[in-house]
C-alpha cells in the first residue's frame, strides 16, 4: 500500500525540565487539560491539535504526521533525504519514528495500532 501524501500534523510534542509547571502554566494561560501517561508524560487535551509534554531537557518542540502505511512513510523520508534519529518503536496507541530533514528540523511519523 502506497503512503498518502501529504502527509497531516496531527501531534506537537514539548519538553519540559520543569513537567508540573509547564503543566500548571499552560492549564492557567491556555485552560488546557491533560491525560497523565505515567510522570512523565502528559497527553495535551483542548488545544486544537493532539500534543504532549515530556519530562526532559528543552528541544525544540516535535511536529508528528500520521500515516496509514508507516513503513512506506520511512522509505519516502529517506528516499527524499532524511536522516533517521530513532528507527520505528511502539507506544501507547502505535508506532513512529523520527528524523531529520536537510536543514536539521526533527520531525516524526506515527501510525495508529
Amino acid at each position: 500500500m502506497p503512503v498518502k501524501l501529504p502527509l497531516k500534523m496531527t501531534y506537537v510534542e514539548f519538553t519540559s525540565p520543569r513537567l508540573e509547571q509547564t503543566q500548571a502554566f499552560l492549564a492557567d494561560a491556555f485552560g488546557w487539560s491533560y491525560v497523565d501517561y505515567g510522570d512523565d508524560y502528559k497527553d495535551v487535551q483542548g488545544s486544537g491539535i493532539g500534543g504532549g509534554l515530556e519530562r526532559g531537557e528543552l528541544r525544540p518542540p516535535l511536529v508528528v504526521l500520521q500515516t496509514d502505511d508507516l513503513e512506506g512513510a520511512l522509505r519516502a523520508v529517506i528516499d527524499a533525504g532524511g536522516t533517521i534519529t530513532q528507527p520505528i518503536f511502539g507506544f501507547p496507541g502505535g508506532r513512529r519514528f523520527q528524523f531529520t530533514e536537510p536543514g536539521g528540523n526533527e520531525l516524526a511519523v506515527f501510525s495508529e495500532s
